[in-house]
C-alpha cells in the first residue's frame, strides 16, 4: 500500500471547499497505476464511507484521480456522494465511461474533466463533467462552459491568485495559502487571544476552575466557541456540557487545554486564518492518533497541541521563537516545534509530510516504525474528526 498525501482545494475567499486525495509511492519515482487508483477508492470507500465517518453531513468534496475501471466498479458505491473524479479527456471520450460519469453525476457524484488544456471550447465533453481543471489561461478559453465550475491549478504567487480571483475562478488547487502575503500578515496577539492565553496558563497551574470561569466570561465569543467545541460530534461525549466547571468535573484539565489550543488557532484573524486553522487541527489530531501505542497516553495528547500550534508563526503572524516565549511549554514541544527534534519531533514531520511535496511520508513513516496502513487510517480519521468539530 502507498501512502495517501492531501492537497486542500479552495474557493475565490480562501475557504476549505474540500480536498484532493492522491497515492505518495513508498518507492521513489514510481507513479500510481490503475490497481493503485482503485485501492486508493477502496480505502477512502471503508474509511470515509457510509454515515458512520460523519464525512457525507459537512459538505466538502474529495477529489481524486479516476480511471475507466474505476467509474465501472463497484467501488464506487462505497464512496461519499462528496467525492468528485477526476477523469482525463482521453478516458472520458470512451462510451462505457462517459455513460458511467453521466450515472454518478445524476446519483450527486461529481464529475471533474482534468485536461481542460486538451479539448476546445464548446466540446462536448464539457456536458459531461461539473468541473473543469487546468492553468488560468487554459480555464480561462471555457469562460463560457455555464454550469461548470472552474477550478485553476499551479497558482504559484498571490498576484497570480488575486487574477484568477477577479477572472471569477470557482476554486484553487495548490500549497499558496502557506506562503506569507506581506500585504495582509497579521502582526501580534489580538485580545481574545491574550486571554486565551491567560487560560492556557491557568490551567497548566491547575487554578480552581471558578477563577478560569471568571476570566472566561469577560468574552462571551471565546464561550460560545468553546461549548460548542465540547459539545461537538467530534468530542463524542454523550452528554451536553453546560458549564465550564461540568466540563473540568467530566473530564479534567488536560482536555481543556487541547479546546483552549483550538481556540488560540481559531481565534487568528488572517484573512486565511480558516484553512491554516483546519490544517493545525489535522496536523494535530493525526500525530495523536499516530502516536497512540507508541507514546503514554500523556505524552500522545502532547502531540495534539504539537500539531495545533504548528502553524502559530503563521496564524500570529510573529516569529515561533517570539510565540513560544509567551506560552510555557514543556522542553519537548518546544524541540518539535522549533526544529522537528525530541520525542514529538518526528511525528510531526510525519504529519506535515502528508501535504504535498513537504517530505519523505515513507521515511518518516519507516522512522517510527509505522506501515502505510497505520498512517493512512489515521489519516483520514484525522480528516473526519477535524470536520466533525465546530469549527
Amino acid at each position: 500500500m502507498n501512502f495517501i498525501v492531501r492537497e486542500p482545494v479552495l474557493d475565490a475567499s480562501r475557504q476549505l471547499v474540500g480536498y484532493e486525495l492522491a497515492w505518495q509511492s513508498s518507492r521513489a519515482g514510481e507513479l500510481p497505476g490503475d490497481d493503485d487508483l482503485l485501492e486508493l477508492a477502496a480505502f477512502v470507500g471503508s474509511q470515509l464511507g457510509g454515515e458512520a465517518s460523519g464525512w457525507a453531513q459537512n459538505g466538502s468534496r474529495l477529489f481524486i484521480e479516476a480511471t475507466p475501471a474505476l467509474i465501472a466498479s463497484d467501488l464506487v458505491a462505497t464512496l461519499p456522494q462528496q467525492v468528485v473524479f477526476r477523469l482525463t479527456a482521453a478516458d472520458l471520450a470512451e462510451g462505457d465511461t462517459l455513460n458511467g460519469a453521466a450515472t454518478l453525476r445524476e446519483k450527486g457524484y461529481g464529475i471533474a474533466l482534468r485536461d481542460v488544456d486538451t479539448v476546445p471550447a464548446g466540446s462536448p465533453l464539457l456536458d459531461a463533467v461539473s468541473y473543469i481543471e487546468g492553468k488560468y489561461e487554459d480555464l480561462q478559453r471555457h469562460q463560457d462552459a455555464q454550469g461548470r465550475r472552474r477550478v485553476a491549478r499551479h497558482v504559484d504567487d498571490w498576484p497570480q491568485y488575486d487574477a484568477c480571483a477577479a477572472a471569477g475562478m470557482d476554486a484553487f488547487v495548490g500549497r499558496l495559502y502557506l506562503q506569507p502575503r506581506p500585504d495582509q500578515e497579521t502582526k501580534g496577539l489580538n485580545p481574545s487571544q491574550l486571554t486565551i492565553l491567560q487560560l492556557m496558563e491557568m490551567v497548566r497551574k491547575n487554578v480552581d476552575v471558578r477563577t478560569l470561569e471568571d476570566v472566561l466570561k469577560r468574552d462571551a465569543t471565546l464561550s460560545y466557541k468553546l461549548f460548542r467545541y465540547i459539545n461537538s460530534a467530534g468530542f463524542g461525549l454523550g452528554v451536553e456540557i453546560q458549564s465550564l466547571r461540568h466540563a473540568v468535573t467530566m473530564l479534567g484539565y488536560t482536555p481543556l487545554y487541547r479546546w483552549l489550543s483550538l481556540l488560540l488557532a481559531t481565534a487568528s484573524t488572517q484573512p486565511h486564518g480558516a484553512i491554516l486553522m483546519q490544517t493545525a487541527v489535522v496536523r494535530g489530531r493525526f500525530a495523536e492518533l499516530a502516536g497512540q501505542g507508541i507514546l503514554p497516553r500523556n505524552e500522545a495528547e502532547n502531540l495534539f497541541v504539537v500539531g495545533m500550534f504548528s502553524l502559530l508563526d503563521r496564524l500570529l503572524g510573529m516569529p515561533m521563537e517570539e510565540i513560544l516565549g509567551k506560552i510555557q511549554l514543556s522542553e519537548p514541544i518546544v524541540q518539535a516545534l522549533l526544529a522537528r527534534e525530541g520525542v514529538y519531533g518526528p511525528f510531526l514531520a510525519l504529519a506535515e509530510s502528508l501535504e504535498p511535496d513537504n517530505g519523505d511520508v515513507a521515511a518518516l513513516a519507516d522512522s517510527l516504525f509505522l506501515n502505510p496502513r497505520q498512517v493512512n487510517e489515521a489519516h483520514l480519521a484525522a480528516l473526519a474528526w477535524a470536520h466533525a468539530i465546530r469549527l
